[in-house]
């Protein structure tokens, strides 16, 4: 009998910075991921939002089951305020959101996390 090859969905158990980003992925941890990701402290978790629908995915659901206090959301190219439910979500959980480049994400995540701080990053892939 033929075993059959077995897809999980994506996940980096570690805390690591962004190495690069760009080509519609990402790359940490000596390893590289096509598509968007969300960098908590449980790890980093392979995501479906994209440019077009950036505040989609399950995954998010994630960030509400963490101890963050912020969250940085990188819309890729373009800057996009937060829907309003998911803004109020976010304040009700007490994590401060903001909203704007995924480049400028990636660098603030990685200050922020060389710094010991409560961030994660929610970061949209760009090409």
């Amino acid at each position: 009998m033929v075993k059959g090859i077995e897809i999980r969905q994506a996940h980096f158990p570690g805390r690591a910075p962004i190495e690069a980003y760009g080509n519609g992925g990402f790359r940490f941890a000596e390893m590289s991921h096509r598509g968007s990701i969300l960098c908590l402290p449980t790890g980093i978790y392979g995501w479906s939002a994209t440019q077009e629908e950036p505040f989609t995915g399950e995954r998010l659901d994630l960030v509400f089951e963490t101890d963050i206090k912020f969250l940085l959301f990188g819309t890729g190219t373009e800057i996009r305020r937060l829907p309003p439910g998911l803004a109020e979500r976010m304040k009700r959980a007490g994590i401060s959101c903001d909203p704007m480049s995924t480049g400028a994400a990636v660098r603030t995540f990685n200050v922020m996390l060389s710094e010991g701080r409560p961030v994660g990053a929610a970061l949209v892939a760009v090409d």
